[in-house]
């Protein structure tokens, strides 16, 4: 008895995919390119705008700084947050039930409470403590100031942004630890390896896969959340736009100013983020692309 044998489709044969036409999806484009017609017209006709104020005051000093303090605070707070984000997941993992509820603590109140409350709190702390001293617990003082003068607006705006992320961190940092094939560390163990040089030698490089993508979408977080500390007065890209249109009553093209500055920051965040992805993705093929 014969059996038929059916041809095999050759592995390099393209197949030609044809697209099923939908006449929703064409409905939609067909909305989208009307509400971006409709958009881009009333941003041209619309004098209201006054693009001219726009171009003028895009590159002025005090703008250009606010931008640069803008850049400073983000990138000041992501690194102090980064840091103790990684000793709070690693304390929130470990043995010790004093240190997991430290940890536990930490991260519940920072982030159960506003970051704006945390900044002004911060900024007033003198209400409370109107001297700082440095010295032994409950013994003499070395150093002592007054709270007044060493907590400006940009040491307030630091520890209040710096904090807050830091809560927010130490679970993103806590979820890509524990995304480690826990065989990983059991095998390091038994070639005796020490707790300290198993995390940062196994464990850590492999959670990078993980915590990478949240950490940037958390850096163009904190670059806008930055644009808070303009209520105690730091003289960021916010606070200088206002400090201008509340001189020149041109509320309107000063707020648009701050918002190119932010669009453009964020855009070259996001480029770094792309490659920065890439190159912690590299050999994995179960990245699934639709």
């Amino acid at each position: 008895m014969s059996t038929a044998t059916l041809p095999v489709a050759d592995d390099e044969e393209q197949l030609a995919i044809v697209r099923r036409r939908s006449p929703l999806r064409l409905l939609g484009m067909a909305v989208m390119l009307v509400l971006a017609a409709m958009l881009v017209n009333t941003l041209i006709t619309n004098e209201r705008f006054e693009w001219a104020v726009v171009a003028q005051y895009l590159t002025v000093d005090a703008v250009v700084a606010g931008a640069l303090l803008t850049l400073e605070l983000t990138a000041i707070a992501m690194v102090l947050g980064v840091l103790l984000g990684i000793v709070l997941a690693v304390m929130r993992m470990s043995r010790s039930r004093l240190l997991a509820s430290t940890s536990w603590g930490f991260v519940w109140f920072f982030r159960g409470t506003p970051l704006l409350i945390q900044l002004i709190f911060w900024f007033n702390l003198s209400a409370l403590y109107p001297a700082l001293s440095l010295g032994i617990p409950f013994g003499p003082a070395f150093v002592t100031g007054s709270s007044n003068a060493f907590i400006t607006p940009f040491v307030a705006a630091v520890l209040g942004l710096s904090l807050n992320e830091a809560a927010y961190m130490a679970e993103i940092v806590r979820g890509g630890l524990l995304g480690v094939d826990r065989g990983q560390t059991e095998a390091a163990q038994a070639l005796g390896m020490r707790r300290l040089h198993l995390l940062l030698r196994i464990v850590l490089p492999q959670a990078m896969r993980i915590i990478v993508p949240p950490v940037a979408n958390q850096t163009l977080s904190m670059l806008k959340n930055t644009s808070l500390v303009s209520v105690l007065g730091a003289a960021d890209l916010l606070h200088s736009a206002q400090i201008i249109y509340s001189r020149t009553y041109q509320t309107v093209p000063l707020l648009i100013v701050a918002a190119l500055w932010y669009l453009a920051m964020t855009s070259v965040l996001s480029v770094g983020q792309y490659y920065v992805e890439r190159y912690y993705r590299r050999g994995d093929r179960s990245v699934m692309q639709l």
